[in-house]
């Protein structure tokens, strides 16, 4: 294994990541270029270098841009309908569930190098089929991903402007959209590691002034804090449909591992990698568990998602705008994934991928203003997108983060193991994993399906293209 990532890291043309596109069956195929006209072309050799320049912090930083968003302000309403102390036992025990997946996937990228992006990992498994679905599923994920940003930034401009004084929030979604085209134009993750900084601080900043905010207000109320009725276990009449999706709440809270590989084949010292993970798993418990305990004992059941528009009218601005940073950069790195797996699909032997000379320059462009606008047309279009989404990331999600990865231990690192006790339990935890996978799968798409049919009944959807205020 370190021989084979040796020659790939000194080797330039030993990594390419896409096949030959004369047939139909080599599609998916992840081998080598050696002896092709690009290894007489400099601007290959200087595209490798700018494409794996990503070392273990930077690594650590994108992640965290990818995975922590606004989305970490719902989880005071997870904790509202599931209870503290399930609340924080979730939080905790999925937190360190996805630390392990995603090792796993970093134990998959070592042993597989030639693996670019998720979709690829599906050829290794399945073949042909395999790859073609996982590349679905990849692609559809994340551009609804950046159009659920989309919306996100419409929420946040009519909230800052009281939505503005009768402006049609399609106006706001079409800024949203555009200011998320032009963060996606970098498109080497090194360089979107830059304003992962900017993005961290944001995030951090927004849910301290929420939680200031929320405490002030409670403190003030009749009988203080105190008085917060907040509960250590679910919510009365609690129904599976409504419980579970507090549940994908906090589940998709961790969902990182989808972009993993394409980060990490960004890497010039992919072994890192588990320093980058432990890090981020770190982090994300801390902050997921803590930002979730301590708003929903604040403001109690009646906790807005996300919480901070339980700040006050005033204060919600304040922190929508701290916020705008981490609403735009973590929607434009989706972008930035999509398009780079798409051109090094559909140009696997041509320098347009490295995105160095004119030609690729323009496809980049072409490719992010594409996804973009595909993303805000379907985010508009679908007046209950949100549950559409959260359709998609029962379907997909389940598997990026959980019965993927321990289908990946079965069939490509489970003989990795040390000795024969410790495959046993790395068998019962890849187990359990998968099922964790499956509820997610079935249960998830159902309460989904079930939220959507009970928004309809209540008349709690909207028109397609609707000029009406999104909150």
């Amino acid at each position: 294994m370190d021989s084979q990532y040796e020659t790939k890291k000194n080797d330039p043309n030993a990594i390419m990541p896409y096949p030959e596109s004369s047939g139909d069956e080599h599609v998916g195929e992840v081998r080598g270029l050696s002896g092709g006209i690009m290894d007489k072309e400099p601007e290959a050799q200087e595209g490798h270098a700018k494409f794996h320049r990503l070392g273990w912090k930077r690594l650590t930083v994108v992640l965290i841009v990818e995975a922590i968003a606004l989305g970490s302000l719902s989880l005071p309403g997870a904790f509202a309908t599931l209870g503290m102390v399930p609340g924080v036992i979730l939080s905790v025990g999925m937190g360190l569930i996805c630390i392990y997946t995603a090792h796993v996937i970093g134990q998959t990228k070592l042993k597989h190098p030639e693996i670019a992006h998720y979709a690829d990992v599906g050829r290794v498994m399945f073949g042909r089929w395999g790859y073609e679905i996982i590349s679905f599923m990849f692609v559809l994920q994340l551009i609804f991903i950046v159009g659920s940003h989309v919306l996100t930034g419409t929420i946040m401009w009519g909230t800052i402007t009281d939505n503005g004084n009768g402006t049609c929030s399609l106006v706001f979604g079409i800024v949203s959209a555009i200011i998320l085209f032009l963060l996606a134009i970098p498109p080497s993750f090194a360089e979107v590691a830059i304003l992962g900084y900017i993005d961290f601080v944001s995030i951090c900043a927004a849910i301290l002034i929420t939680m200031i905010a929320t405490g002030i207000r409670s403190s003030n109320q009749e009988g203080g804090l105190a008085a917060v009725p907040w509960s250590c276990w679910p919510k009365e009449h609690l129904s599976l449909a409504e419980g579970f999706i507090a549940v994908s709440n906090i589940v998709f809270a961790y969902s990182f591992a989808m972009c993993q590989f394409s980060f990490m084949d960004e890497m010039h010292t992919p072994s890192d990698y588990k320093k980058s993970i432990v890090a981020l798993g770190l982090i994300e418990i801390f902050i997921y568990t803590v930002t979730g305990g301590v708003v929903y004992a604040f403001v109690g059941p009646e906790v807005q998602s996300p919480a901070l528009l339980s700040a006050g009218p005033l204060l919600a601005k304040v922190a929508f705008g701290i916020a705008l940073p981490v609403i735009f950069i973590s929607g434009s790195i989706n972008t930035v994934v999509v398009s780079r797996y798409l051109i090094e699909r559909i140009w696997p032997n041509n320098v347009i991928r490295y995105v160095n000379t004119p030609a690729g320059w323009m496809v980049w462009l072409g490719f992010d203003f594409g996804i973009t606008l595909i993303a805000w047309v379907i985010a508009e279009a679908i007046p209950f997108f949100s549950d559409l989404l959260a359709i998609c990331s029962a379907l997909f999600i389940s598997g990026f983060s959980f019965y993927f990865p321990a289908l990946m231990y079965f069939k490509i690192t489970r003989n990795d193991a040390s000795s024969q006790s410790k495959k046993y339990f790395l068998d019962a935890l890849n187990v359990l994993c998968f099922v964790i996978g499956m509820g997610i799968l079935g249960i998830g798409t159902y309460a989904a399906i079930q939220d959507i049919m009970d928004r309809y009944d209540h008349g709690k959807v909207s028109t397609p293209y609707s000029c009406a205020p999104l909150a």
